[in-house]
């Protein structure tokens, strides 16, 4: 009986250590593990640059770029040069993705609702979709010139297609006992569209707006890489062609927090438009 008490209390014993570390993990708040992760990804890169013998113009230290950082931050709040231009990149992502969102509606629920539409329509833009789209930036300088236009029609061209797709699957994502029901009580073709067809397609719809916002970013900053002049993806290439990258570091980092607020502008949209859906 000595040994069938000990026993459990010997269990408990061993257990603690790890009840413990496993209290620690979930005490901490949901964004220590990511800080936790950057931190010891920064460490690393520190390290490589100062021991490992790698040139600086090769791949710069986090400080050089975290020096590049502020520089580019006193910029943009002071209203400087790159101030200016990076309200270019965002007025083509914006008029880009308003195009991109216009047209994709308008197709999607062509698509969605008529025969032509899946037949005809939906593998002329499956094909586009395939192509090498990066590969169309020529294009459109060649066609629209330097300046905005080409820039913002390049951004809706990136970004149409996840647009199309989720507002078709949305429009006919109708069961067939939520239209009998509709047509029962009389509706007119009107309120099954408006109240029935757009009411279940708007989530489907906001799955494919987020991505598409994201694209805009990457076909407006493209088009800058190539049609030039102006934009914040020009100072990117322009910096890379003075093998500047503790700059080119930099301004990709403002990239990507622009691209991460047009993200959260959606999805923060989606849930105000959408409180209806459990899984917005």
């Amino acid at each position: 009986m000595v040994l069938t008490r000990s026993q459990p209390t010997q269990a408990r014993t061993r257990r603690r250590p790890t009840e413990g570390r496993r209290g620690l993990l979930a005490r901490m708040p949901s964004w220590a593990p990511v800080l936790i992760s950057i931190a010891v990804f920064l460490a690393a890169w520190q390290l490589l640059v100062t021991f490992g013998g790698i040139s600086q113009l090769v791949l710069p230290s986090p400080l050089s770029v975290a020096e590049q950082v502020v520089i580019v931050t006193q910029q943009l709040f002071v209203g400087g040069f790159l101030a200016g231009q990076l309200w270019i990149t965002v007025q083509e992502i914006l008029l880009g993705f308003v195009l991109a969102v216009v047209v994709g509606v308008i197709v999607g629920i062509v698509v969605g609702l008529t025969s032509f539409g899946r037949r005809g329509i939906m593998p002329l833009f499956v094909l586009l979709d395939a192509t090498p789209k990066i590969a169309f930036a020529p294009v459109f300088i060649a066609w629209f010139g330097f300046g905005i236009a080409s820039k913002f029609l390049m951004a809706a061209f990136m970004s149409i297609f996840p647009i199309i797709v989720s507002t078709a699957q949305g429009v006919a994502a109708v069961e067939p006992d939520e239209l009998k029901l509709f047509q029962s009580m009389k509706a007119s073709r009107w309120d099954i569209f408006w109240k029935l067809r757009v009411h279940r397609a708007l989530p489907y719809l906001f799955t494919g707006l987020k991505i598409a916002v994201v694209a805009c970013l990457t076909g407006a900053v493209a088009a800058e890489f190539i049609g030039g002049g102006i934009g914040f993806g020009e100072q990117v290439r322009v910096a890379a062609a003075r093998i500047a990258l503790d700059r080119v570091f930099a301004l990709i980092f403002f990239l990507s927090l622009l691209g991460l607020a047009l993200f959260m502008s959606v999805a923060w949209l989606e849930k105000r438009l959408t409180f209806w859906n459990v899984r917005s």
